[in-house]
């Protein structure tokens, strides 16, 4: 069997890399190890699918903390509004959402796979199930691919497998094994967007609560501030989730590092002990413990009393300034320290990959093999949460794909 290119890896970005060279008139053979495509991008948001952020491509940059000057090129080709009218021009309406969070208006990740799924079907991209044992070279050029079923020749090869996040989804690491074996290096590899552990006992008490409106900082071992941010946090039984948390999570770095949590965001020092003031008036008869329910979730009031040294049976007119001074400060700076990361198996992407120096970031082509390609999670890019990463692989496919077709039989934009 002989194509003009093969795309490694039927997730989002291989999906979408085959279709952008498809539709320009190549034969194109995407090979995935999975009995279906698109097995991540079904759980992505909760089974909802976040596809892309509404906003320009300069903003979506600025959602990405790591080598964000490599995809300048790509994200400024193919920017959010692209993919957008892509779904939906093939059959997956979206709406926009909090934070310019763009999602399928069904609510099912089922309509984007579908929508990509139509498109390749249109433009005649084989799909085969099979797993990639390497891909064959000549002088550093790129001559075919070799699965555990045969061997296919191929002018250009697309490398799309994903990461190590997720491994039950085939994400498990054999792009990083392909690119290696072709002289590429690829950085350590860490779970990022990831839930944190965290020491002692007090999350495992207030598991389950969920937090919507609070400020998150995140501290280094020197106290020094590596990020920030507002929105929702949610505690459990190893330690803190959400999405504050997981952007956080791609900050942190070395030993004795701390999340600084402000239950009161919209509150200063004086205000707040202001509010306390009038509810403790309000319930001078109650105990500490019945005293605070106006003020915070009933399952964080014996974890605040206990930080404070606040017997919860206390009457409420007997609590102290001193005391009522600790409060406050607890509030606006409720502390946590960081144990570590959750498992790489339990992040949303993985930190690290191919070395972005040794791809061109015009045309996601190694600047090792001639004919060689990546796109999406593989490549050493990574995003905060809100459907950044997901227009990383849009961006990066399209960018593989357009170049990988070189022999540019058609170079109006059709996409």
């Amino acid at each position: 069997m002989t194509y003009d290119g093969i795309i490694i890896g039927g997730g989002p970005a291989g999906m979408f890399a085959a279709i952008t060279a498809a539709q320009r008139g190549q034969s194109v053979l995407l090979l995935e190890k999975n009995d279906r495509l698109g097995k991540k991008l079904l759980i992505t948001g909760k089974g909802r699918c976040n596809v892309t952020n509404d906003c320009s491509a300069q903003e979506i940059l600025q959602n990405i903390p790591r080598n964000s000057r490599f995809l300048f090129s790509a994200m400024n080709a193919f920017p959010p509004e692209r993919i957008k009218s892509f779904l939906e021009e093939n059959g997956c309406p979206l709406k926009t959402e909090r934070g310019n969070r763009v999602f399928p208006v069904s609510d099912q990740s089922q309509s984007v796979l579908e929508a990509l799924q139509r498109a390749m079907r249109r433009y005649h991209v084989d799909v085969v199930t099979a797993r990639v044992k390497g891909i064959l070279t000549d002088n550093d050029t790129v001559t075919g691919v070799r699965t555990d079923k045969e061997t296919v020749a191929c002018k250009w090869v697309i490398l799309a497998t994903g990461g190590l996040s997720y491994p039950t989804t085939g994400s498990t690491g054999d792009g990083y094994t392909m690119a290696k074996a072709l002289g590429h290096t690829v950085t350590d590899c860490e779970g990022s967007l990831v839930p944190l552990e965290i020491a002692g006992a007090d999350c495992q008490d207030m598991q389950g609560l969920s937090l919507r409106n609070c400020g998150v900082k995140l501290l280094d071992g020197k106290g020094k501030v590596q990020y920030k941010d507002f929105g929702e946090l949610l505690f459990t039984h190893f330690g803190v989730s959400g999405p504050t948390v997981l952007s956080a999570s791609t900050h942190l770095k070395g030993e004795n590092c701390r999340l600084v949590i402000d239950l009161k965001p919209a509150l200063d020092e004086g205000k707040l002990n202001d509010r306390i003031l009038r509810d403790l008036d309000m319930y001078k008869n109650r105990t500490m413990e019945n005293a605070l329910t106006d003020l915070l979730p009933r399952s964080m009031i014996p974890v605040v009393l206990r930080r404070i040294g606040v017997d919860p049976e206390l009457q409420a007119n007997s609590f102290s300034k001193q005391q009522r001074r600790a409060l406050v400060e607890l509030l606006k700076g409720f502390a946590l320290e960081i144990t570590g990361k959750r498992p790489v198996a339990e992040a949303i992407i993985t930190s690290g990959g191919v070395k972005v120096g040794e791809i061109d970031p015009k045309t996601m082509q190694s600047k090792i093999v001639s004919g060689l390609y990546f796109a999406g999670e593989i490549i050493d890019c990574d995003a905060y949460t809100g459907g950044f990463n997901l227009q990383i692989a849009w961006a990066t496919a399209y960018a593989a794909g357009m170049a990988a077709q070189k022999s540019g039989i058609d170079k109006s934009p059709i996409l």
